[in-house]
Formats: structure tokens, C-alpha cells, sequence
């Protein structure tokens, strides 16, 4: 997230002021989208949808025999409801998400009432759960379309009102919920978890969860406690799952990450004493935790893709689009600078 920022702030004014520009006029046409209706309403008439069912992303393929999310006009969705005998209304559901450089708003629907099967054949593609999206979509479509998923998860999961169990309503653009009677104003919100590689100066710590897919390795991970700061949440959470006390900690970056309901990242390195390396594992957590060498790790690193059903499973890591990823990557170019200073 830091490294374009330092590009462009090293920029010639000039650039400076068309980039910049450029990324204001957006954000503030978002935001006008979120608080105006008859804007947003209008928006979308121009806009471009994407489509989920159950949560899961309409994918096409590309003549590359790669993956992009499937797009839809309005009209062309509308035009596509009425041929399944659906109520085009539907449309109005759809959720703002963002909007591309000529400002062209971009929104997502859930499709699930309709027949799967049906919309795929109408929009040549095919509804993939969104982790084994993120191994077939391109790093600027993966968090767009993880956004959208949270989003309609939200507005699934938020019809009332925690305080008086009365029904919410939506504002056009899906920004925010309201109470139908006490006028709670309700956000979509996101649990802060701290990730990190932990390391002892040669070796990477990872770890798995029983519900993983076999041979997946992982960053260790941990929801913050109320009242903890991230450098508190680390420390207890590495006590707690493998029994280390972690001495130094760096924060790398962070990431929204979709899963389990929409979490927000915030991805860090940290160091432990390399005499004090030996792991008692809560299995009530965590399945296996294992030290890594940097061979084991770069070995790892060039599996693109999850390994197929029946195939003996090597280690693997989770797609580039995941924080996790990041961070390990990021160990090992540390790691393999490191060693060749030595």
C-alpha cells in the first residue's frame, strides 16, 4: 500500500496533480453516490453490476484461458431477468461498490432466488466460491470482488435492528442500514485480526487449521480482545497457540479480508529468541504449526494453484491475493538477502 504512495509523491508536480485529481474526483463522486439516492438510482442506470449467487462471484473466461468477473449493464440485467420470468425490480437491489477512473459506478446483486444454472447459461460463466476465486482472478478484480461478497453478506445477515428487533432498511447504495423505529443508523463493520510470520532468524513459523485443505500452511492469525492494541493481540495470540514469547514486532500492511465475515488484516513480521524455539501447540486451534527453512518456503512459494483431489498434498500456500502470502513472500526475500550477506 506504501510503496505507489512513495512513487507518487516522488512524482513531477504536474503528474502529482493529474493523479491525484483523478483519485478525488472518485472518491468524492462515491461518496456522493452513498448519501444522494437519486443519484446512485441514476448511477446505476450507466453503471456496470456484478452478479454473486449465494455469495459466490460470476466468473467468465477469458481467451486467455483466464478468469474475470462477468459484468452486466442494467439493461442487459434487467433484459436477462425478464427472460427467466423474474422481477426486473431486482435490479434496484444491486450494492455500490466502487467505480473505475471515468467514474462509471460499479454494483453487485445477489442472485441466489434465481436458478443458478440459468444465469450461468445466460451470461456464459459460472458461479465459483470466492476462495477458489481468488487463484483465477487478477489483483486489481480479487479485492473488488471480495468487497462485494462482504457487502451483500452484510445486508443479508443485518434485516434488524440488535437494539429493538425491528426491521432495517437500506439507503439506495447500500452504504448504511436504518431502523424502522428507533433510527439506528447501522454501518458495515469490519473485526480487527492481527496476521504475522513469526520467525527465530532462520526459520519461518506456519501453521494450519483443521479445516483447511490439506497440505495448506498458513500465517498465524488472531482476532483482537476489546481494549487490546495489535501489538498486545499478537503477543497473547502467540502465547496462547504455540507457546512463544515474541520479542520485536514490525507491521509490513493490511488487507480486508472477506472471511469468516469480513475481517480487516493488518499484516506484521515478528521475531523470538532463537533459544527459546520449541512449540506447544493449542490443538484445539491450531491442527499442525511447523518451522520452515527458506528451501522448504521458496519451494512452496512457486505452487500457483491448489493441488488437485487425490494428488499427494504438498505445502502450499494461500493465493497471492491473501495478506498471508505477502508476508511470507516478504520473509523470504529478507531472508534470502540475509543469507547471502553471510
Amino acid at each position: 500500500m506504501f510503496r505507489p504512495l512513495k512513487i507518487l509523491l516522488s512524482a513531477p508536480k504536474q503528474l502529482q496533480t493529474r493523479c491525484c485529481s483523478g483519485f478525488v474526483s472518485r472518491m468524492r463522486y462515491l461518496n456522493r453516490l452513498k448519501e444522494d439516492d437519486e443519484a446512485c438510482a441514476a448511477a446505476l442506470q450507466n453503471g456496470r453490476i456484478f452478479l454473486f449467487h449465494r455469495l459466490s462471484p460470476l466468473l467468465q473466461s477469458t481467451e486467455r484461458k483466464a478468469f474475470r468477473p462477468a459484468e452486466l449493464t442494467c439493461t442487459e440485467l434487467q433484459s436477462m431477468l425478464d427472460r427467466l420470468g423474474s422481477d426486473r425490480n431486482l435490479v434496484k437491489e444491486s450494492v455500490l461498490i466502487g467505480c473505475r477512473e471515468e467514474n462509471q459506478a460499479q454494483f453487485c446483486l445477489d442472485v441466489g432466488d434465481l436458478d443458478q444454472k440459468a444465469v450461468e447459461e445466460e451470461c456464459k460463466g459460472k458461479f465459483i466460491d470466492l476462495r477458489k476465486s481468488f487463484f483465477l482472478l487478477r489483483d486489481a478484480e480479487a479485492p473488488l470482488v471480495a468487497k462485494g461478497q462482504a457487502l451483500l453478506r452484510w445486508h443479508q445477515t443485518s434485516g434488524f435492528c440488535s437494539a429493538t428487533g425491528q426491521p432495517t432498511h437500506r439507503n439506495q447504495s447500500g452504504s448504511q442500514r436504518v431502523c424502522s423505529s428507533s433510527g439506528i443508523v447501522y454501518y458495515p463493520k469490519m473485526a480487527p485480526v492481527v496476521i504475522a510470520v513469526v520467525t527465530d532468524g532462520k526459520r519461518c513459523l506456519l501453521g494450519r487449521q483443521a479445516s483447511f485443505p490439506p497440505g495448506l500452511y498458513s500465517a498465524l492469525a488472531g482476532f483482537c480482545d476489546m481494549g487490546e492494541t495489535l501489538e498486545e493481540t499478537l503477543r497473547r495470540e502467540m502465547a496462547e497457540e504455540v507457546g512463544l514469547e515474541v520479542q520485536s514486532i514490525s507491521y509490513s500492511s493490511s488487507q480486508h479480508w472477506p472471511f469468516p465475515h469480513s475481517s480487516f488484516m493488518v499484516g506484521c513480521h515478528a521475531t523470538v529468541s532463537s533459544a527459546h524455539t520449541q512449540l506447544q501447540v493449542d490443538h484445539t486451534e491450531l491442527e499442525d504449526v511447523r518451522w520452515f527453512s527458506l528451501e522448504e518456503v521458496t519451494a512452496a512459494l512457486k505452487i500457483r494453484t491448489p493441488p488437485r483431489r487425490g494428488d499427494a498434498p504438498p505445502v502450499w500456500f494461500p493465493p497471492k491475493h491473501a495478506l498471508a502470502n505477502r508476508l511470507i513472500n516478504e520473509w523470504a526475500e529478507h531472508q534470502r538477502r540475509k543469507e547471502e550477506k553471510e
